[in-house]
């Protein structure tokens, strides 16, 4: 992976990592640079290296992660099966749980949990490495999907989706205390060539649609609690959203605000898919909602 450090202000190399590759910790970075899988301008450099404004960083991903590999296999959480239907599951997906494999990644994943527990779900869908996926929920974030069980069911919720006809509603903590009680946040959006992230664009500039609703659940001290909906279904939608809009949620470790400092004991995400609603194949509206886990559960009693 070649990267190139685009910041005015200088930052140690493996903060900088810690960073671009946020599946990994700063130890485990740490590690490759001192087993030399990182250089910076083609030499090697300790981890406390400064780095400045247009330094090539490149890292030996294929070497490097293999080494990692032993590390980040570890106990991952299984979904919870809450409603299956001939059509479709609705599962509560757990934080920490990846949907589907890609080349980087270690662990196991939704589909491979799909693949053991409902094999017929491997010849659903467009791509055999999303089976039956219609919809994702990154890594860290936690709630309810659905799974298609059939072909006609996915093309079904394909459309749905496609025609913006589900409702999708969060729960989510963001740093800072809002004014407003409800808002629309609407600011375009567009992956960054140099990063690969979603950046919310002024509304003059070109990008993809993007609507965000929210209203405020509860107020604290220096954070908020709220209630999101989004109508359009971009990657890192609510994310990048509300990072642009100065309240960026609590536990993301992408999206934030460098001067934010998160004192809550918290390895995930506060944010969780409450509800989802769409039709079935007979045209009647279903609607599932799953509470927030224990963890956050236990964060908002302690902001109480």
């Amino acid at each position: 992976m070649k990267l190139i450090y685009k910041k005015e202000e200088k930052q140690r190399l493996d903060k900088y990592l810690v960073e671009e590759l946020s599946d990994f910790s700063r130890s485990q970075i740490q590690k490759l640079i001192k087993e030399k899988e990182v250089t910076v301008n083609d030499k090697h450099e300790t981890a406390h290296f400064a780095l400045r404004e247009n330094d090539n960083v490149e890292v030996n991903i294929a070497k490097g992660f293999a080494k990692l590999s032993c590390e980040v296999k570890k106990v991952i959480p299984k979904p919870e099966v809450i409603t299956e239907t001939d059509d479709y599951l609705i599962l509560n997906k757990p934080a920490h749980l990846i949907i589907h494999p890609a080349p980087s990644i270690k662990e196991p994943t939704l589909v491979d949990w799909l693949k053991n527990n409902y094999p017929d779900i491997k010849d659903v869908g467009e791509d055999e490495i999303r089976p039956g996926i219609v919809q994702r929920l990154d890594k860290e974030v936690s709630g309810v999907m659905v799974i298609a069980k059939t072909q006609k069911m996915f093309e079904h919720l394909k459309n749905e989706f496609q025609e913006r006809n589900v409702k999708k509603e969060y729960l989510a903590l963001v740093y800072g205390v809002l004014e407003t009680e409800t808002g629309i946040i609407d600011f375009p959006l567009k992956r960054s060539k140099l990063t690969g992230r979603m950046v919310a664009l002024p509304k003059h500039e070109t990008g993809k649609k993007s609507i965000t609703k929210y209203v405020v659940e509860n107020k604290y001290s220096r954070y908020t609690y709220l209630k999101v909906t989004i109508e359009t279904g971009r990657t890192h939608q609510i994310r990048s959203h509300l990072k642009a809009f100065n309240h960026p949620v609590v536990g993301d470790k992408i999206y934030y605000n460098k001067n934010l400092v998160n004192n809550l004991k918290l390895d995930r995400l506060f944010l969780h898919a409450h509800t989802l609603g769409f039709n079935d194949l007979n045209n009647e509206y279903k609607e599932y909602k799953i509470e927030i886990p224990k963890e956050l559960n236990n964060i908002l009693n302690e902001l109480k």
